[in-house]
């Protein structure tokens, strides 16, 4: 398997002169698997244009694109760049679209059409020209995708409908957790408030502490982790309930749960180039983190599982 990162920025895109080493594109990670080298999208925020473009440079006549997104939800940082995916408008691709959905009766096709209305969009969902499946997801221990590719999905703290995403093949582990935040207790800890009851508090730590234990059982293991790191602990006391990691939770995390590469996603809009360089020497030493290699993911980048 191998990864290449297209877009790993939080929010909203930021290009400019301060973020160009990372990238300023929004979330979308390629996976490719196996011998056939099967095209595999996580997410399709801003940086899946690019993404579209170089599958079609890559056509022939004997090889359409033939690609499968999996949204981990649909946020609009997340699926935006899905209007400028080149190849949804060639009517040789086939194209598979998974993902979770909050609203019951509304289906997958119709929350990621619904930016492609022309009020929005001079292009309407219906007037797209490829082979178009869509197909939602729950959480699941065990789906097969096919030529031994198997997926496990989890359900993250996140205030939309979000799924964690687990891809193994070939004994290679592949974990994506954004957008997330750990589990919380969210009943009253203060024992001075009026409303504090000691039982529910104590069962509220507990329920808390084994949600985030079935997390890291999810990416146990895995070979690449790539986790939502949108914050630092300092900033993320400021921001609980934004549906948002810190990096040292993510570090942590990953580190009990034995995962052997890290890579650190979704950065702060305002995040720049400097910052994440000076994070880098603070978070990523060798052996500052177990046995875990961490590393801050960046536009361009290719991991080779």
């Amino acid at each position: 398997m191998q990864v290449r990162f297209w877009g790993v920025r939080g929010s909203i895109p930021s290009p400019g002169l301060t973020t160009g080493k990372y990238g300023g594109n929004t979330a979308c990670v390629e996976l490719r698997v196996g011998e056939q080298d099967r095209v595999i999208i996580i997410d399709a925020g801003s940086g899946i244009r690019a993404l579209g473009n170089a599958l079609m440079a890559d056509v022939s006549a004997d090889k359409p694109v033939k690609a499968e997104i999996f949204l981990s939800h649909t946020h609009w940082d997340h699926i935006m760049g899905y209007l400028f995916f080149a190849p949804v408008y060639s009517v040789d691709a086939s194209i598979k679209v998974y993902g979770p959905v909050t609203f019951e009766d509304d289906p997958l096709e119709d929350v990621v059409g619904g930016q492609m209305k022309y009020r929005y969009f001079p292009v309407n969902l219906g007037e797209l020209s490829a082979d178009i499946e869509y197909i939602r997801l729950n959480e699941s221990p065990s789906i097969n995708l096919g030529d031994g590719l198997q997926l496990a999905t989890k359900l993250l703290n996140h205030p939309l409908t979000a799924l964690g995403y687990r891809f193994e093949y070939d004994g290679k582990v592949v974990c994506t957790c954004f957008d997330t935040e750990p589990f919380r207790n969210l009943f009253i800890t203060d024992s001075n408030d009026p409303d504090y009851d000691e039982a529910m508090a104590a069962e509220g730590e507990q329920v808390a502490a084994e949600m985030n234990m079935i997390a890291e059982q999810f990416f146990a293991g895995a070979d690449l982790l790539i986790h939502d790191a949108h914050y630092t602990e300092e900033e993320y006391t400021e921001r609980v309930n934004w549906g948002h990691s810190s990096i040292e939770y993510a570090i942590g995390a990953a580190n009990r749960a034995g995962v052997k590469k890290l890579a650190l996603f979704h950065h702060d809009p305002d995040r720049t180039d400097q910052q994440l360089d000076d994070f880098t020497e603070e978070f990523c030493t060798p052996g500052r983190s177990g046995d875990t290699e961490v590393f801050f993911a960046r536009e361009g980048m290719v991991v080779k599982l």
